[in-house]
């Protein structure tokens, strides 16, 4: 024990022993007990370490910084895990490190993919791995996504060498109106979800619109089985998380209520919310219930008709996740177009691609190549560095790491894609991939072609078959 800690356990007990102190402290009410709405700060804390890595330099290559600059030409310096330089071709260069040509090559930041559930779907798609949607009720906000993951999924390693992926959002699913917390995670091997956790990254709330919840639940007889019964139990959840939130803002006791304190965190502003919604009119009215109740919406993921509420969306600060050209395979899907990334975009609002799915995640590049195409063939020129933003910095700012990550600026972490090739290109793979300034991919090379425990021993493991 400190001197400090003795000092406080002499007073205590001092005061325990004066007769009128003991006699007023009877008067007082018991101490909090654990059943009080005492909150630990961070219980499942991240434990991520960068693998060790070593100054390094990339010269030659065409930059997207992924903020919408391009340095053709340019050179990128590496090290102590941080971007230390970037510039063009006369921007100097320390002696004696490693130095990577990549004349004809394309170097941008690490693919963030805002919208995944690898880990809490792994590969193999079976039953038994299957913990990625709580369906028992149409409001789990108590729940988080990260006590789902595996990190054994062989998804994540395959996103990492044929994506270029660095960093993800894993969300629960989209059965239930609340669904419950999401985790970011860096995209690399190790044992544990906290070894993968991304250091100081908000968690984020999924919610979800539509069709999924009320065909859920409907089908089980039960509310909500209509949209105007979606709304009605989101409103009447809000209306009892903001009492709750009252309560414990005024240090009032009450019992722990996990999902309350979700939904209070969101109410204050320290989660986001993710929202799963596809018709224009379903996020007009979130928007609106957002304002009655005082939360801000994040981003809406899918939102395959954003581009009929551009306007709207920009003028509230939301971004879309989006993809090129999925729709069209339910209802709310119908009114989908493959121009919908461009025509957000240029409407001024923060358009994002995204994958929700173990197979989109590894060719979010070519995702973001083919909404780049649709909307040049109806007249909205973008340049590629500018599109790049839609894998790199806007997903970036909608997951809350956008002063760490999502752009090749000095001083942010060195998550770094090379790309054999233009990476909007069908034929371009990622070549060689950095995250801290570790290299934890390369082609070239068989002892950096990542496997995860799972495979091993198994026939055609690995990435790189």
């Amino acid at each position: 024990m400190s001197k400090g800690g003795r000092l406080l356990l002499v007073a205590a007990l001092l005061a325990g022993s004066a007769g009128p102190v003991a006699a007023k402290k009877e008067k007082d009410p018991p101490p909090a007990t654990q059943a009080s709405s005492a909150e630990p700060e961070n219980p499942y804390p991240s434990t991520y370490k960068p693998y060790p890595g070593r100054p390094t330099v990339i010269r030659g290559a065409t930059i997207f910084d992924g903020e919408g600059g391009r340095i053709d030409n340019g050179v990128l310096f590496l090290s102590d895990g941080k971007v230390t330089a970037i510039g063009g071709p006369d921007t100097p260069i320390p002696a004696d490190i490693a130095v990577f040509d990549g004349t004809g090559k394309y170097v941008t930041p690490g693919v963030i993919d805002i919208h995944s559930h690898l880990g809490d779907y792994p590969s193999p798609g079976v039953d038994a791995l299957s913990d990625g949607n709580e369906a028992t009720s149409p409001v789990t906000p108590h729940v988080w996504a990260e006590h789902s993951i595996w990190p054994q999924d062989a998804g994540f390693t395959r996103a990492l060498a044929n994506g270029g992926v660095t960093s993800l959002q894993i969300l629960p699913g989209s059965a239930n109106l609340f669904g419950g917390r999401s985790v970011t995670l860096k995209n690399l091997p190790a044992r544990t979800m906290q070894g993968m956790k991304f250091p100081g990254a908000p968690q984020g709330l999924k919610m979800a619109c539509g069709e999924n919840p009320k065909r859920v639940y409907g089908a089980k007889g039960r509310e909500p089985s209509t949209r105007m019964g979606n709304m009605a139990v989101n409103r009447q959840t809000w209306i009892k998380a903001r009492e709750y939130q009252k309560k414990r803002a005024a240090g009032k006791d009450q019992t722990r209520d996990l999902a309350m304190e979700t939904l209070a965190d969101v109410l204050e502003g320290k989660i986001l919310v993710h929202n799963h919604c596809y018709r224009a009119d379903e996020m007009a009215n979130v928007i609106d219930m957002s304002k009655e109740f005082g939360y801000r919406v994040s981003t809406f993921h899918h939102a395959v008709e954003a581009y009929k509420i551009a306007d709207l969306l920009r003028d509230n600060g939301i971004c879309s996740a989006l993809w090129g050209d999925w729709y069209g395979f339910k209802m709310e899907a119908y009114d989908g177009i493959r121009e919908n990334v461009p025509l957000v975009h240029r409407a001024g609002a923060c358009a994002i691609v995204h994958s929700d799915d173990q197979d989109g995640i590894q060719r979010l590049n070519q995702e973001a190549a083919k909404a780049l195409g649709a909307g040049r063939r109806m007249g909205i020129d973008i340049a590629d560095e500018t599109a790049w933003t839609w894998l790199a910095i806007n997903p970036a700012r909608a997951m809350g790491i956008a002063d760490r990550t999502g752009s090749l600026k000095v001083g942010k972490m060195a998550d770094v894609v090379l790309w054999n090739g233009n990476p909007f290109s069908t034929y371009t793979r990622p070549e060689k991939v950095w995250i801290d300034g570790a290299l934890l991919y390369d082609s070239a090379d068989p002892k950096l072609r990542p496997v995860v425990d799972f495979e091993l021993g198994q026939i055609g493991a690995g990435d790189v078959k």
